[in-house]
């Protein structure tokens, strides 16, 4: 296969893993990792290192829009990312000394937890009562516009959510992917959180997060130019046009079947994983 046709379907590939986690809100790397590992068979810790490009582009490009809108906690995010910029170093450092076909392994099982994740019941309710004497101290508490007017509510267990915090940022830098669902849990369901305030911090997030991993992949050179630019424009183009997408579809439908694809991929990455094929 020449260069040129390895590049255009590496950017068609993008570009439906861009689409698809856009529409489902999971981001393109639980997509893409799988293509390039199962399909391009590219080495798991080069596929990492382009989606961490990726999501850095992605983030950056569409939080703008959140922050613009006031829907975004940037104080919270801003809390929070110190957690998981500490554990993203701390799992870009763990992939890089961990064998591949157990990072493979636990890719699997993360995507597994994900499929799960975007099937859950989401809280819709702002919480008003303070209960949390942290959150008052450092300002967490917020408010956001909706079509019935500004919605106040107040944060709770800051701690609890902090730990998991760590957690989604070692997953991040282990494994490529923005941890949305694991931030996402940690805001909506540990510290309360309204779902839409929690999915646009959380994307927020994703960015910064990937910045820190990128560090160590870019330091130990699992970071190619020639791979990751097609992702991230194919990312790119895939994660707008799902934007506009977005708008008139059916989400549930959606997640529903992202939910299938991407158990299915992770059983294939397991099963790979297992069989010491990545």
């Amino acid at each position: 296969m020449s260069i040129l046709l390895f590049t255009l379907i590496l950017l068609a590939g993008a570009f439906v893993a861009g689409l698809l986690g856009s529409l489902t809100g999971l981001g393109g790397g639980v997509v893409l990792i799988p293509l390039l590992t199962l399909v391009f068979d590219v080495d798991i810790r080069y596929a990492i290192g382009s989606a961490l490009v990726a999501s850095i582009a992605t983030s950056s490009g569409s939080a703008a829009a959140y922050i613009k809108e006031g829907i975004t906690n940037i104080r919270i995010g801003m809390f929070l990312e110190i957690a998981t910029t500490t554990g993203a170093i701390i799992g870009a450092l763990i992939a890089i000394y961990t064998a591949t076909h157990i990072v493979a392994i636990i890719f699997g099982i993360v995507l597994l937890f994900s499929a799960m994740m975007s099937m859950r019941k989401k809280n819709e309710v702002a919480e008003t009562e303070e209960k949390s004497l942290l959150a008052r101290r450092l300002k967490l508490n917020g408010s956001y516009p909706s079509k019935e007017g500004i919605v106040e509510y107040k944060v709770q267990r800051v701690a609890g959510g902090y730990a998991l915090m760590t957690l989604a940022g070692v997953i991040s830098g282990l494994l490529g992917i923005g941890s949305g669902a694991l931030k996402v849990l940690a805001m909506d369901t540990v510290m309360r959180v309204p779902f839409k305030v929690s999915t646009t911090t959380s994307n927020f997030m994703i960015g910064v997060t990937a910045a820190a991993s990128a560090v160590v992949y870019l330091q130990r050179g699992y970071i190619d130019p020639g791979l990751a630019m097609p992702v991230v424009i194919g990312v790119l183009g895939g994660a707008f046009a799902g934007s506009r997408i977005l708008v008139g579809a059916s989400t549930k439908k959606l997640r529903i079947l992202f939910s299938i694809v991407i158990s299915f991929l992770a059983l294939e990455m397991i099963y790979n994983g297992l069989m010491g094929n990545l």
